[in-house]
């Protein structure tokens, strides 16, 4: 089935610090991010960023149109360099017209290098959307006053 006119279709995507979720399975994004800045106050910090771990929910909201039965959800980050990173993927079940699917995906996520990482999202290998997401490291190589006692 051709997803790009038959569905499903995506609703939102997008990165952010937490998310709430009702009982009723309403979701509620709080801070959305698509850039992450880290920073070393040091009088030695490095001229490159070492690995951090960045730790963000991704929230992917599909509605089904005629979409029926199982796919496979993927989110394949790629890093600036364009190295491939680990991917996460899973079934997701879509059960036609105005239902709709919310996947939030909390992710740990080893960044080992400045600048633009991709997230491409496919639904059984299609890709449906590109999520950006910008991480920035910033040196504060300025020695901080201490109290004399």
């Amino acid at each position: 089935m051709d997803i790009e006119h038959s569905g499903p279709f995506l609703a939102a995507a997008f990165f952010c610090d937490k998310v709430l979720e009702e009982k009723d399975g309403t979701l509620s994004a709080i801070r959305m991010v698509n850039r992450i800045t880290h920073t070393i106050s040091a009088p030695d910090a490095p001229e490159t960023m070492p690995s951090i771990i960045i730790n963000a929910f991704a929230v992917l909201s599909f509605k089904s149109g005629k979409a029926r039965g199982k796919y496979t959800l993927k989110l394949l980050p790629t890093s600036p360099s364009g190295k491939k990173m680990p991917e996460f993927s899973g079934p997701v079940l879509f059960e036609g017209e105005d239902q709709g699917v919310n996947v939030v995906l909390n992710l740990a996520i080893c960044m080992e290098e400045e600048g633009l990482y991709w997230f491409d999202v496919m639904l059984n290998e299609q890709l449906i959307t590109r999520m950006p997401l910008r991480v920035v490291y910033q040196r504060d190589r300025t020695e901080k006053a201490t109290a004399q006692s």
